[in-house]
């Protein structure tokens, strides 16, 4: 294991979950009342995600659907109705914005393979024989950037498992400026 896998890492997170905080305080809190007054529900939605090596962890995003909305994988969840400002916090990933927290207190990383619900046993089973669920899980990650519609889970883990033998600052950051493009153009489906 690398230093910066280590140690630099953890602190990459932790700087830039509270720079994006700080500069996205104005953004989230609109966001949130946005939502509020859209519906009167919770802005926040929370869920229950697998961390490393199997443990669970609840995940936090902007409420973008009704509130009795069943939990589902990401990749069924285009078929779903979604709230007047859900379809624009999720069209603009502000959605995403409260995974922030997770990052801070350690649930998340930045760069890692995205959090699954304990529900997709197939995915589960896939990252635990490639070690990759041995990773914190991400905000954006190798898959997601590479990502085309219809990639299947097999694919995925093969793009994960890829990044995990080599955790660079450099990689890193080119997946990050990589995502950032991906932040304005409409997302896959996988």
């Amino acid at each position: 294991m690398t230093v910066y896998e280590r140690y630099g890492k953890r602190i990459f997170d932790i700087l830039f979950a509270t720079a994006v905080i700080l500069a996205g305080a104005p953004l989230m809190c609109a966001a949130a009342i946005a939502i509020r007054l859209d519906d009167g529900g919770p802005a926040l939605f929370r869920q229950e995600r697998m961390a490393r090596a199997g443990r669970r962890f609840t995940i936090y995003k902007f409420r973008s659907m009704p509130v009795a909305t069943p939990n589902i994988p990401s990749s069924e969840a285009t078929r779903l109705r979604l709230t007047r400002v859900g379809g624009l916090i999720r069209r603009t990933n502000i959605d995403e914005l409260p995974q922030l927290l997770n990052v801070l207190s350690g649930d998340m990383s930045v760069i890692g393979p995205r959090p699954c619900l304990p529900t997709q046993e197939v995915l589960v089973r896939l990252r635990r024989e490639r070690e990759v669920d041995l990773l914190r899980p991400g905000l954006t990650g190798l898959a997601q950037v590479n990502a085309f519609d219809g990639m299947t889970e097999v694919e995925k883990v093969a793009w994960e498992a890829r990044y995990a033998e080599r955790i660079t600052f450099i990689g890193d950051i080119v997946i990050l400026l990589r995502t950032v493009g991906y932040l304005f153009r409409r997302p896959p489906v996988y």
